[in-house]
């Protein structure tokens, strides 16, 4: 067979497109499709959510018409009723329906224990990054301030926080970002050890780059696998704590509902209505599981040395 022939053949068969790469978050989400019980947990999560937003857009829908109507409204006369058709999770102590307050108690807890963490991470990330890549005095400050508030137990710390700047959300707020500041710190700045002398940071270095710049471009986005994964993991950790304040009277007042808050009204009935505390419970303990399902399954799928 002649050349012209054979070139002539080779121009025929089409060529093999390349594979294209995958990027980080594919391959991540390729990892965490495999696990279901962390699927589970997301989307229980996202139910969660859009069961929050849908109690804030009612209200503003019905200027909080059906809030007052049916959530906070009293009716004493059928109080403590057990489960039943009408009621799917019966009546509290004072004859509220409890289904409509965990719904609408919803927001609370989850958006609050997600801003409180939000929080906590950017303040904490910036102080672990800064100790991580100066080192020496910077590190040693930052680092034993940490050391400080990590002896005192991040809900001893809430509560006296609470304690001293009042009742309120953003009181609330304030008390849990500051507790869980220690953990995202320590986070950050392990991650930032391993980071900041390698080679693509030399190079930044080299090209003129300012400490800032290597900092925000270069180190945080590189150290954001651990610090989703802590997240996720505070979230949780922050919705218990923000129930525990609630049930000791320092969180979220009555009649405002809110799963810890429910839990405190009802313990001096619990013999009266095992449903108005179980409810709740279940509530926050279904809530925690999912999000901890959830950072297990980003922690494998974040993982490097997995691959699946």
């Amino acid at each position: 067979m002649s050349e012209s022939k054979i070139e002539e053949k080779e121009k025929a068969v089409p060529a093999t497109p390349p594979h294209r790469q995958r990027s980080l978050w594919e391959e991540v989400w390729r990892r965490l499709k495999k696990n279901r019980l962390a699927l589970a947990g997301m989307t229980f999560l996202l139910g969660l959510l859009l069961i929050a937003v849908g109690t804030i857009v009612i209200d503003m829908a019905t200027n909080q018409g059906i809030y007052n109507d049916y959530v906070i409204k009293q009716n004493l006369r059928l109080r403590l009723q057990g489960p039943s058709a009408g009621y799917p999770f019966g009546l509290d102590e004072f004859g509220r329906n409890i289904l409509l307050r965990m719904l609408w108690a919803v927001r609370y807890s989850l958006f609050m224990g997600t801003a409180a963490i939000i929080m906590s991470t950017i303040v904490g990330g910036i102080l672990g990054a800064l100790a991580g890549y100066y080192g020496k005095i910077a590190d040693n400050g930052i680092m034993r301030f940490m050391d400080i508030l990590l002896a005192i137990p991040s809900m001893l710390l809430a509560t006296a926080i609470v304690a001293a700047l009042g009742t309120s959300l953003v009181n609330v707020l304030i008390a849990i970002a500051i507790a869980y500041i220690p953990t995202f710190a320590r986070t950050v700045r392990a991650s930032v050890l391993t980071i900041k002398d390698q080679e693509y940071i030399e190079a930044a270095r080299a090209l003129g780059a300012g400490d800032l710049r290597i900092i925000f471009k270069y180190i945080i986005p590189n150290a954001m696998a651990p610090l989703i994964v802590q997240a996720t993991l505070g979230v949780a950790g922050a919705i218990l704590s923000i129930a525990g304040l609630s049930f000791l009277g320092l969180g979220i007042q009555p009649p405002t509902p809110e799963w810890g808050s429910m839990l405190s009204g009802a313990r001096s009935y619990i013999r009266d209505g095992w449903h108005i505390t179980v409810i709740p419970g279940l509530g926050i303990m279904l809530t925690i599981l999912a999000l901890n399902v959830l950072g297990d399954g980003l922690r494998d799928a974040l993982d490097p040395r997995l691959k699946t």
